[in-house]
């Protein structure tokens, strides 16, 4: 039998008002209420219904304002207070062993997230040590032609990311380190892999090799094997940090509550 994983959501928010946050009146994005529940609680409940997951940890800067999302969605196992930076909080758990590996990590901005695409990602996830969801353009834009995302662009497609991600041993340590200092440019290739080196770089930028072959060689300079994790279901792609987005969301929110209710396929 598999081990179960840890999961960690990341329910903090970036220094300043979210203006996501600011738009539905609260203090905290993951509070931001979306078909009559906050969106943390979406997430948790989802995680509850999984059987890979073992354990839920929930990282925020000021946990005891989530209690509520968190005792509507059944609870967690553990709330830890995270520090100004998302891999330095991701790697102070680690450390003190609160997390114990596999570990998935997700956001508490991903209401959509579903049990399916988390065993699909577990499943694919192999016998990698790190783990990355992504979904293709044409695929998301094929069933959702209004959703604005931001897309890195490579020779086998352009990929946005699903908020999923797999720590599956402790030598990902390594990853967090340069986690650490790549993190301010997270969306924009080219900077982002200028920090595995100038020929990653240079190749990210003439787009003359894949996102998937790019991570793999990435992990090979950091001692560890890296998968890039196509999403089946392009949903995955949809994390809400827009008030579009929040408009999209409650469409398909409504949409799977009427099928879960059998009046309609």
């Amino acid at each position: 039998m598999h081990a179960q994983w840890t999961a960690l959501i990341l329910a903090g928010q970036r220094p300043g008002s979210d203006p996501l946050a600011v738009h539905f009146g609260e203090q905290w994005k993951p509070l931001v209420p979306i078909a009559g529940a906050a969106m943390l609680t979406h997430v948790v409940r989802c995680l509850r219904k999984c059987p890979e997951i073992g354990h839920i940890t929930v990282l925020a800067q000021d946990p005891a304002k989530l209690t509520d999302a968190l005792e509507a969605a059944g609870g967690v196992d553990q709330i830890a207070e995270s520090g100004p930076s998302i891999s330095g909080s991701i790697s102070k758990v680690l450390e003190g062993g609160m997390l114990p590996f596999p570990v998935l990590i997700t956001t508490a901005d991903h209401p959509l997230l579903t049990p399916e695409m988390v065993a699909q990602f577990i499943a694919d996830v192999g016998d990698s040590d790190l783990a990355v969801a992504m979904v293709e353009k044409d695929a998301l834009l094929s069933r959702f032609p209004k959703s604005k995302r931001t897309w890195l662009k490579f020779s086998d497609g352009h990929w946005s990311g699903a908020n999923l991600f797999a720590l599956a041993r402790p030598n990902v340590r390594s990853a967090l380190d340069l986690w650490a200092g790549a993190e301010k440019d997270r969306k924009i290739p080219w900077k982002l892999f200028r920090h595995f080196g100038v020929w990653l770089m240079l190749r990210a930028l003439t787009r003359t090799i894949g996102l998937a072959q790019a991570l793999q060689l990435a992990g090979n300079r950091l001692g560890l094997s890296a998968r890039l994790v196509p999403m089946h279901d392009p949903v995955a792609a949809i994390d809400v940090d827009k008030p579009a987005d929040h408009a999209i969301a409650e469409e398909i929110l409504a949409a799977r509550s009427l099928a879960s209710a059998g009046l309609f396929d």
